[in-house]
């Protein structure tokens, strides 16, 4: 395979695959409305089609004038969606959909392709646009793909868990970066060892390559670090990613202020977080119930994550030189500062 399209391409995943394919030689084009900066605007063997991914004719006019071997697809959100891109490109070498971890229906741990139950999904759900729905939405994209497959289209999906790395607009693990750049003491809900799989960008870019190369098609692959580390973990690698990170000026205006990766990780129950009026939902990237997904499907392509050292110094070298700090998430810091009152006086 030569030539790709990307849908979408210019945010978070899609800009990392574009940058993997490249990597790899491939000539690409990327689809999408033109709502946000592209990064590749000089960049040799990327082009640009402008159009709306749910105008079924600009697929197809895209379809004509690139004439793609594999295309992948980061922003279907709805399973019609997904069912029209793999009528219009059932002749292509790939059709690669990026789903969700949030697909599987069943809370077991890992969650591995074929075995763990999908979402269902209602004909209401399926034209939804919420939160709520995504994963049903997700999973009957999922069985959309397969139905391609059994009419001998070459389509595949990728399960991605919670997806971190730079340039993550959705600024959650810029949350935790930010809390433990500026604070000595940062409050964690529960003990410390809260599961949430998560996936490193590039990592998630390198699956949709591989699965394209070497997949199955009508399979689904999982991907995620292939070392899986709790939320106390998680922040220490932060801290150790902040020490080795560029000296930085103290600059408090811009929410980057001096750092102190001494860190001293507090955990507070429930019964403390109230009496700050906070829960242990209100903290991102915190889930009651492990969500693991089993990578050993896509490793057995050849895949693999990167060292979770590299992948988190990265992250953060990033996150240093943005304005991103995750404040849509923070359940404020004097109701922390209340959790941490109730935790000193016990």
């Amino acid at each position: 395979m030569d030539t790709a399209l990307v849908i979408g391409g210019t945010r978070f995943i899609g800009r990392h695959l574009v940058s993997e394919l490249r990597d790899h030689d491939y000539d690409v084009t990327i689809f999408n409305r033109g709502n946000h900066d592209n990064p590749f605007e000089e960049t040799e063997g990327v082009a640009h089609y402008e159009g709306d991914r749910s105008n079924e004719t600009a697929l197809e006019q895209a379809k004509r004038e690139v004439e793609p071997d594999a295309v992948f697809d980061c922003v279907a959100y709805q399973p019609r969606e997904v069912r029209a891109a793999t009528e219009i490109f059932s002749d292509a070498d790939a059709y690669v959909y990026i789903s969700s971890g949030d697909a599987y229906g069943n809370e077991e741990i890992p969650k591995r392709e074929g075995e763990t139950e999908l979402r269902p999904c209602t004909m209401e759900q399926a034209t939804d646009d919420s939160g709520e729905t995504y994963g049903n939405r997700k999973a009957e994209g999922d069985r959309a793909i397969r139905a391609a497959a059994d009419r001998g289209v070459n389509a595949y999906s990728v399960r991605p868990c919670i997806v971190y790395g730079p340039h993550d607009y959705t600024e959650r693990l810029d949350y935790w970066i930010d809390r433990v750049a500026n604070y000595d003491r940062v409050v964690v809900p529960g003990d410390g060892d809260n599961v949430w799989h998560r996936a490193y960008v590039e990592d998630v870019a390198s699956a949709l390559r591989v699965v394209a190369e070497e997949g199955t098609p009508g399979e689904s692959y999982n991907v995620g670090d292939r070392r899986v580390v709790t939320i106390d973990e998680m922040l220490k690698l932060i801290a150790d990613a902040l020490d080795s990170a560029e000296p930085r000026s103290a600059d408090t205006s811009s929410g980057q202020g001096p750092r102190d990766t001494d860190l001293e990780i507090v955990h507070a129950g429930e019964r403390e977080l109230a009496a700050a009026d906070l829960a242990s939902d209100d903290f991102v990237l915190y889930r009651d119930y492990p969500h693991v997904l089993d990578t050993d499907k896509l490793a057995d392509l050849g895949w693999d994550s990167t060292p979770l050292s590299e992948a988190m110094a990265t992250t953060v070298e990033e996150h240093l030189d943005s304005d991103r700090d995750g404040s849509e998430y923070d359940p404020g810091r004097e109701a922390e500062e209340r959790v941490l009152g109730v935790l000193d006086t016990l």
